[in-house]
């Protein structure tokens, strides 16, 4: 006779999705995905975030994608309980009571056209944008190991959509938001979902893919925004969140333990808005805590710099210093050929 506990374990094991590059492996209970983060997350920079911490939204304007469930609707509730002015969309319209409070736009991420209709109603609502929150994701949908053919027995294209709404859709998103704050005197800030899969092996191809070039984007901007106009950028990655994305059959294989409430990680979002200093950071956020994976000591670009360094020292980041230079010549003599 097995009893329930082994039951469980026996599903965690059967689901190649939590282990690093798709092998059930476990260290004692806890699956080998989880373990390496465990292990892993001491030697960073521990994050304590406070409803203090989050009042300085009070007044601000905030869009919001991806908002009418999980983490994007648990933001919007944190935003309106601080004070916040919010302008929201999604495919789904809002729940109640939020859909009979806040202004709401039917878009589709996918559509530029759709995402400028509703950055102008935001304005045009409000008179200015202060921070975005680009959250608008689905969860995987292709494999690249799929053998669909269609009728002439020629494999099929992987489908992209998941790229298109986590990554071009966000960009989408990233975008309109730069063009409108920096035309608040006082700028604001841009707020990304990424995810723990932004930087850890996880097996679905399609939606790590997206969250990797989410990461990607945070290092990207960083170098070309704060303070070069007075927009900042940073992002958000969860660990396993109980949202719409994760059934609920995948809850209990990960174990209830280990799955956290999307409002953990909407505090995150709204301490990094309201925090005038925090640019360039990834709050990862695990069962309540949170820290700061990107910067300090033990952050991941601190490790990238010292791996480079022991290979060939002062090399690479003599050439980003003589690519940005480059670039602020180059923009300066496109600047001279308009006047």
């Amino acid at each position: 006779m097995v009893n329930s506990q082994s039951r469980k374990e026996r599903r965690r094991a059967e689901l190649p999705i939590l282990s690093s590059c798709g092998v059930p492996t476990k260290v004692g209970n806890i699956p080998r995905f989880l373990h390496s983060k465990k292990a892993w997350l001491p030697l960073l920079s521990c994050i304590t975030i406070s409803d203090s911490d989050l009042e300085g939204i009070k007044d601000q304007v905030v869009i919001v994608t991806g908002a009418s469930s999980g983490i994007g609707l648990a933001t919007v509730k944190r935003l309106i309980q601080h004070g916040a002015k919010v302008f929201v969309s999604d495919l789904q319209e809002l729940p109640e009571p939020e859909r009979s409070q806040i202004p709401f736009l039917e878009t589709d991420v996918t559509s530029w056209s759709g995402q400028v209709a509703l950055f102008k109603a935001a304005k045009d609502k409000y008179g200015v944008i202060h921070h975005v929150f680009a959250n608008a994701g689905i969860s995987s949908g292709t494999a690249l190991l799929g053998k669909d053919v269609d009728d002439n027995g020629n494999l099929l294209p992987p489908d992209l959509k998941v790229i298109n709404v986590n990554l071009i859709g966000l960009m989408y998103t990233v975008k309109l938001g730069i063009h409108y704050i920096k035309q608040n005197p006082k700028g604001g800030s841009i707020v990304m979902a990424a995810s723990a899969s932004s930087f850890t092996r996880f097996a679905p191809s399609d939606y790590t893919t997206s969250k990797h070039g989410v990461y990607g984007l945070l290092r990207s901007l960083y170098c070309t925004l704060y303070p070069n106009m007075p927009v900042r950028i940073n992002a958000i990655a969860p660990s396993w969140t109980d949202t719409g994305i994760i059934s609920a059959d995948l809850i209990e294989a990960v174990g209830k333990e280990n799955v956290q409430s999307p409002d953990v990680p909407a505090r995150s979002v709204i301490a990094l808005m309201a925090d005038k200093n925090r640019h360039g950071q990834m709050i990862y956020s695990q069962n309540g805590k949170f820290w700061d994976i990107e910067n300090g000591e033990n952050g991941l670009v601190a490790h990238t710099d010292r791996m480079i360094a022991e290979r060939e020292p002062g090399w690479e980041q003599e050439s980003v210093i003589r690519l940005t230079k480059l670039r602020v010549e180059r923009a300066a003599v496109a600047e001279m050929g308009k006047s």
